[in-house]
């Protein structure tokens, strides 16, 4: 069976933009790397289920001025360009797509905004809404400069959560279907911890919330009616013995609620974690990636396998993955993908 990817890029070096490869699952290789579209730093990006791109994107203007905003395309290759939606500044550093309020999202985490757009029929986007996150800067050099909100994405009971790194907040918002924001709820985290990415489990009541500059692995009470937050564990990703620079990237959970996965870019390694009833977590394996920096990784359709680029090897490497221990085992290394940032499947 042959499988389909979408890898955003940053394009500092070689890379042109947005490239696809694939997954032949019967070979277990990567294989067939091709450029979709030529794009500027388009480091986060998903396909809707109409199967049009949308991927944060950078432009600049006639006096060389910065505009980020959001690229849409079709599902060629090449693809063509449906929609581009600039603003003044750097671009996004996330984007998700609201199927059921056909909505997407973008975190703007040099701007520290957060934006809403109604996807339009065809496939076009119309700025709904934006906020800018508020609060007390963290005491990391990374936090000095203000909020740094780096996702945005629905929560399992329908409301928008905001992770930003430089006040260290999560922030709940209500969305209308027209796509405007009401904040709901404001929860800090404890001083330093960068928080940057999370996921849910609806089934034990839980969010996994990974800490880039802690480089440390919450697990946090959801309390959906009263739209709070409590902290229930606080885990290191990396060895204690780890002295040099990292950061805590990606997390993603297992579809059974068993695993959960952060990588650690500077120690290079994917760490697993056991859940137990309550949610909280054992550390049962520790991964080296085989390349350098390491920032997203994503599942294939069945779980059994898991993907990694890496932002400056200019490698992916494929990972086997035990659905009862949930380990991983490294099966490839040396596929050529140029500053690969974000993995996203093809629908």
């Amino acid at each position: 069976m042959i499988e389909k990817f979408l890898i955003g890029t940053y394009t500092h070096s070689i890379s042109k933009g947005i490239y696809q490869l694939e997954l032949d699952t019967q070979a277990k290789q990567l294989q067939n790397l091709q450029l979709v579209a030529e794009a500027t730093n388009p480091t986060y990006l998903a396909e809707s289920d109409a199967h049009r791109i949308y991927s944060v994107d950078k432009v600049l203007g006639p006096n060389d001025e910065a505009q980020g905003g959001v690229l849409v395309l079709d599902d060629q290759i090449p693809a063509n360009q449906v929609d581009l939606q600039l603003d003044p500044g750097a671009n996004p550093a996330y984007l998700a797509i609201d199927e059921k309020r056909q909505l997407v999202y973008t975190a703007n985490y040099h701007l520290g905004t957060v934006s809403v757009y109604r996807i339009l029929a065809d496939g076009r986007l119309e700025l709904t809404d934006r906020k800018t996150d508020q609060g007390m800067v963290g005491p990391r050099p990374e936090q000095a400069d203000g909020p740094h909100p780096h996702f945005a994405n629905v929560t399992p009971d329908g409301r928008l959560v905001v992770v930003d790194l430089g006040i260290d907040k999560l922030f709940l918002y209500d969305i209308t279907a027209d796509g405007k924001l009401s904040l709901v709820s404001e929860f800090e985290m404890e001083s330093g911890f960068g928080p940057r990415h999370i996921t849910f489990d609806n089934q034990k009541g839980v969010a996994y919330l990974v800490g880039e500059l802690s480089s440390n692995l919450a697990v946090l009470e959801y309390n959906e009616e009263a739209a709070t937050f409590a902290v229930k564990q606080i885990i290191s990703t990396i060895p204690t013995d780890w002295t040099a620079h990292n950061g805590a990237a990606a997390v993603r959970m297992s579809s059974d609620g068993r695993f959960v996965y952060v990588s650690n870019r500077g120690n290079n390694t994917i760490a697993v974690f056991e859940t137990a009833a309550d949610g909280t977590v054992t550390l049962v394996q520790r991964i080296a990636t085989e390349g350098d920096f390491p920032r997203d990784f994503n599942f294939n359709s069945d779980e059994h396998f898991v993907i990694v680029p890496h932002q400056n090897s200019g490698n992916a490497s494929l990972f086997e993955r035990d659905a009862q221990t949930g380990k991983l085992t490294l099966i490839q290394k040396d596929f050529a993908v140029p500053e690969g940032i974000c993995v996203a499947p093809r629908k």
